[in-house]
């Protein structure tokens, strides 16, 4: 064998082990278990979003592996599963009435939710300051939320006399108990419109007119959300004031929305998987409240029921649809 040859073995020898430690050393993209209830859900984008904007990029820096119920509550047990299985650095969960079933699932990958509800009332996390455990995240619900949207209604119509709250009791936040109090307060009479699936719907309808209902307030949650089309028909036909907390319900046709900005605190919770993929403790990061609320009146309603909106809630609006 030549001397060159030689030569050119051994460095190849050489070279070999130190290539192995640096492909060792090239970790592989974080993957991301998601779990939903629907994949149409506006909210998955915002949290895609909200990765992005913190330098992720999907498939490179970081690997999604979403799986969706496809609005079959029942497929989640198995979908919860499916992605534990898969030993993701991390599961996202969209839904209160979702990230129980991840919870069930596992008690030692990091969870990180984003829910309408109220994760302690919901036994989801132990505190909103100190969550405990492997989840943590952000909620939709902010204290006086619903009391201030009463107030908006009020404004609007002085003598407003009653008020049909359309709530689902299986959606543990505290919103009706608010508009009951704030109820009190303004001398308005509030009623119960209890709904738990869209069975419930119709007899719900029934109670808001026997009590002579002149406004209808339903507090948000999947079923809300999903019968709005629905919910909000009912409204227009015997025209009563329709009063939500989220914009689209405005963009739709309800009187007024008075509720977090969704796309903000949705994206904010990207925040909390970076700090975990960072080596955080899920335990250690508090549960994220909504410090942004938006104002939507929609002038067009407003009109129709002959109403005229008072300067004071035109300057405090976000939107005003014309």
């Amino acid at each position: 064998m030549k001397r060159r040859e030689v030569i050119g073995l051994f460095a190849g020898a050489a070279a070999w082990p130190l290539a192995r430690q640096a492909q060792a050393a090239v970790k592989p993209a974080p993957r991301l278990g998601v779990l939903l209830y629907a994949t149409a859900d506006p909210n998955y984008s915002s949290f895609r979003r909200g990765l992005r904007d913190l330098g992720y990029i999907e498939n490179q820096s970081i690997v999604l592996e979403p799986r969706s119920a496809e609005g079959k509550p029942e497929r989640l047990p198995m979908l919860a599963r499916e992605l534990v299985a898969l030993k993701p650095d991390l599961i996202y969960v969209l839904g209160g009435d979702v990230a129980p079933f991840a919870r069930a699932a596992t008690s030692t990958i990091p969870i990180v939710i984003a829910v309408s509800n109220d994760p302690v009332q919901s036994n989801l996390v132990a505190s909103l300051a100190h969550p405990g455990a492997n989840i943590t995240g952000v909620t939709f619900v902010s204290s006086d939320l619903a009391a201030k949207r009463l107030q908006f209604l009020h404004e609007l119509t002085p003598r407003l006399a009653r008020v049909a709250v359309l709530w689902n009791p299986d959606h543990a936040d505290p919103e009706y108990r608010e508009i009951q109090a704030a109820g009190k307060t303004l001398g308005i009479q509030v009623h119960s419109l209890e709904a738990r699936s869209r069975a419930d719907l119709e007899s719900a309808y029934q109670t808001a007119l026997n009590v002579g209902a002149e406004a209808l307030m339903p507090v948000s949650s999947r079923l809300t959300a999903l019968e709005s089309a629905s919910i909000l028909a009912f409204a227009d036909r015997h025209r009563l004031l329709l009063a939500s907390g989220w914009g689209p319900w405005a963009r739709k046709g309800a009187l007024l929305t008075y509720g977090p900005d969704l796309d903000d605190i949705t994206r904010r919770s990207a925040g909390h998987v970076d700090k975990i993929l960072r080596g955080a403790s899920p335990s250690d990061i508090p549960i994220e409240q909504p410090t942004r609320f938006q104002l939507v009146l929609n002038a067009r309603t407003a009109k129709s029921l002959g109403l005229a909106i008072p300067e004071k809630l035109l300057a405090l609006a976000d939107e005003v649809i014309e």
